[in-house]
Order: C-alpha cells, then sequence, then structure tokens
C-alpha cells in the first residue's frame, strides 16, 4: 500500500475514532448545534452504523436533509441518572408533570406538521380530559403553563420544534401568547429509543404500580436475543422461549459493550455471572480491546473493573471532575473523608462533612447558606458521585466505589484566599 494510501486509511481510522466518541455523548446530534460534528458524522456515517450495530447493537440513523444524527442507545437496565432538565429554572430536572405533558404533547404532535401553541394546548386540553388516568391540563393556572413551556422549550432544543413566529416563553405570561411552529414528525418518532413500544405494553391503568418494573423490563426487550415476552400484554402471542448459541453471545457481547461504552466506571462486582465469563474470555477480551481502540479510548483494567479515558475528553455529557457548580466541587472535596472511611459514613457523617465544606468556604453559593443547607450539599454531592459511579449507598451507609480512590485530592490551590471563594470562582483543584 502507498505512503498516501496509508495516511488516507489512517486519516479515516482517526475520523471514525472521533465521531463514534461524538455520538457516545450526543446521541441526537443537529447540523443546527454542531454542524462541524454532524458534517463528521454524515460523512463517515456508513463505517460508524456498522461498528455501533456489531459494537453495542444500537442503530444509527443519519439524515442529511435533515440535518440529525440519531443514535439509538438502549440500556438494559433503566438509568435515572439522565433525567430530562428544564431550559430554565437552572436546569432543574423535569418531574412526573412535565414527563406526562411531554408525552402527551409529543403523541399530539404527530400529526400536525404545522401548529400554534394554542392549537396544541387544547389538544392536550382534551386528550387529558380523555384519559382517566391522568390530570387534566389547566392552561388557566400559571404553574401548568409554566410546566408545558419547559416541555415545548425540551422539543424546541431537539430540533422537533422551531418556532418560526414569535417565542414559547411568551405562554407563560399569558394563554392568549401567538407561536407558530414547524414540526419534525420525522424526528419526533426516532426519539423513543425504547425497541418496544409502550402501546405494545398497554395494562390496564390499576395495574401498573404493581407491574412497573416488569413493564420496564417489557420495554427494553430485544427479540433478536430470544427469550420470553412481558406476560399480559400484547407480545405474548408471539413469545419465544428457546435461545439459541448464537443470540446468547450476541446478547452477552451487547450487554457487556454497551455498559462499558455508556457507563463512566463498569465494575467486574456488577456483572452478571455469563457477562463476566464472556468479558474475561480469549474472544470477548479481543473484541473489547479492539472496540476500544477503534473508538480512539484508552483502556484502563483492574482487577476491580474497567475505565475508559477520553484523550480528546469529547465522550461524555458530563465531566469529573468538573468545577461548573458547587455540588462538582463538593463532590470532589466530600472524596477526601469517604475515601478515609472504608465502612463508609452514615448520613449524618455525610452532613457533617457538607457543614464543614461550608465552614471552610463560607461564601460558597447562597443556595446552601440556609438552615438545611449543609444536608441539601451533601446530598447533591453524593448524587453527583452516584452519578459518575465513585460511589454507592449499601446498608444505609454511603460506601466509596474503587474507582474513587483514583480522584483523591493531594492538595487544593486557590487564587484568593480559602475562606473566599464562592463556587463560581474558586480556584486549581488537583
Amino acid at each position: 500500500m502507498s505512503t498516501l494510501a496509508n495516511q488516507l486509511a489512517a486519516a479515516e481510522r482517526e475520523e471514525v475514532a472521533r465521531a463514534i466518541r461524538l455520538l457516545l455523548a450526543r446521541p441526537l446530534l443537529t447540523e443546527t448545534a454542531e454542524p462541524a460534528g454532524f458534517e463528521l458524522v454524515r460523512r463517515r456515517r456508513e463505517p460508524l452504523a456498522q461498528w455501533f450495530d456489531y459494537t453495542c447493537g444500537w442503530s444509527l440513523v443519519v439524515e442529511p436533509r435533515r440535518g440529525y444524527a440519531r443514535l439509538t442507545k438502549v440500556r438494559a437496565h433503566p438509568d435515572d441518572s439522565r433525567p430530562a432538565r428544564r431550559a430554565r429554572s437552572g436546569r432543574a430536572p423535569f418531574d412526573r408533570r412535565r414527563y406526562v405533558l411531554l408525552c402527551v404533547a409529543a403523541a399530539e404532535l404527530l400529526s400536525m406538521p404545522m401548529t400554534t401553541i394554542g392549537m396544541l394546548a387544547d389538544r392536550v386540553v382534551q386528550a387529558t380530559a380523555a384519559d382517566r388516568a391522568l390530570a387534566a391540563f389547566d392552561p388557566v393556572r400559571r404553574p401548568e403553563r409554566t410546566a408545558f413551556v419547559d416541555v415545548l422549550k425540551l422539543l424546541e432544543s431537539y430540533d422537533v420544534l422551531r418556532a418560526v413566529d414569535g417565542t414559547t416563553e411568551a405562554y407563560v405570561e399569558s394563554a392568549e401568547a401567538k407561536v407558530l411552529y414547524r414540526v419534525d414528525t420525522t424526528l419526533l418518532m426516532r426519539l423513543p429509543a425504547a425497541p418496544v413500544g409502550a402501546s405494545r405494553l398497554a395494562v390496564p391503568p390499576d395495574e401498573v404500580p404493581a407491574r412497573f418494573e416488569e413493564l420496564l423490563t417489557g420495554l427494553a426487550r430485544e427479540r433478536r436475543y430470544g427469550g420470553a415476552a412481558v406476560e399480559g400484554t400484547a407480545d405474548d402471542a408471539h413469545s419465544e422461549t428457546a435461545v439459541t448459541d448464537a443470540q446468547r453471545n450476541l446478547r452477552l457481547r451487547h450487554s457487556v459493550l454497551r455498559r462499558l461504552f455508556d457507563d463512566p466506571v463498569l465494575y467486574r462486582a456488577d456483572l452478571a455471572e455469563d457477562e463476566l465469563a464472556y468479558v474475561t474470555s480469549l474472544t470477548g477480551r479481543q473484541i473489547l480491546r479492539r472496540s476500544v481502540e477503534q473508538a480512539g479510548f484508552l483502556l484502563e483494567e483492574r482487577a476491580e473493573g474497567y475505565l475508559l479515558v477520553d484523550p480528546d475528553g469529547i465522550a461524555t455529557d458530563v465531566r469529573f471532575p468538573d468545577d461548573t457548580s458547587t455540588a462538582r466541587v463538593a463532590a470532589l472535596l466530600l472524596l477526601e473523608p469517604l475515601c478515609a472511611a472504608p465502612a463508609g459514613m452514615l448520613p449524618e457523617q455525610l452532613a457533617e462533612a457538607g457543614a464543614e465544606l461550608l465552614r471552610r468556604f463560607p461564601r460558597w453559593a447562597k443556595a446552601y447558606q440556609s438552615e438545611d443547607g449543609a444536608a441539601r450539599l451533601s446530598d447533591d454531592a453524593v448524587r453527583v458521585l452516584r452519578d459518575v459511579g465513585l460511589a454507592r449507598r449499601t446498608g444505609g451507609r454511603l460506601v466509596a466505589c474503587p474507582a474513587a480512590y483514583r480522584y483523591r485530592l493531594t492538595q487544593t490551590t486557590s487564587s484568593v484566599p480559602e475562606d473566599e471563594p464562592g463556587p463560581e470562582q474558586e480556584g486549581d483543584m488537583r
């Protein structure tokens, strides 16, 4: 092969690796939000689709004319660490009401290529009034209009809705606001990542609370791996019980590599017995190492598990360590007492650790300078540590996971006196 051919092949491998990590962080990549990244994915869409299909069993759809790429990431287990967030109110996570309005509004938008905010609100009012399981939407009330606007802003961020006249925020102040939208119904249909539609698992509303976990499992079930359907659902008639060796190996490969490429840390203790046997087998190790190399990661393999390191830092939507919020700085500092307590920390000890941080940095965010501020600070910091796989609750205690020791602080430095910095102004921490 000529030198030029070698250089072209190397350039293609580098671009594919970069695009893989880009899509892992942004499974819905739009040309509007990231034109350079979208162009890269568009140019290398064929090898990208093949890599994701073989490695993780995830489908990749690239729509050059519509300007988006959608990677459908399916997880075997529900993950609540990435909730939908409001565009306003400090990006607070969606509550139950907003998720309900999101589902109803999305269903109504499927038949509306163009609409106004008033027409859509009327459709949501009618749909919720007709379903006895849902609380009726009341646009007269400001909290309801605020929740509705949060839903529409989320759909706008996905490019499903585009306001061609007016602004969505105006609806918070008045239900008479005039906003005209263009709806991308094709993109809207690509948003759900569950391989089984919720309508196929339709059960009487009274049975949902008792069968909730079972129904969640049913949404993630994939026929290509064989196995039985969820009893009492529409899939019953087509249930499969025999699982071939090929299906079993396919499921093991996808389940292990999905978790490795989608979770910050993968511990051996979290793998099922057959998953651990697969990933430690000769074939499993070869596939794992080849997939990691093709994606441009560095693999840290230790006795406790696996960690992927992205040299360019583009593969994750959540960084750690990170100094963009008080809770994230507190999470890093909390590792010091947590790692020093092998048996874990009780809630009272965590609250005291939060109080100590507030005494140490008295000018930290005003949001925590209240009577229960220390407890809330420790709760938020713990949530950060759990989301990135550095801590877990065991028997009422918070225990550091093995990867937490990798981030223990050796010293802290600040450009201003220690008792002055706020979380948004703190100095470097190493």
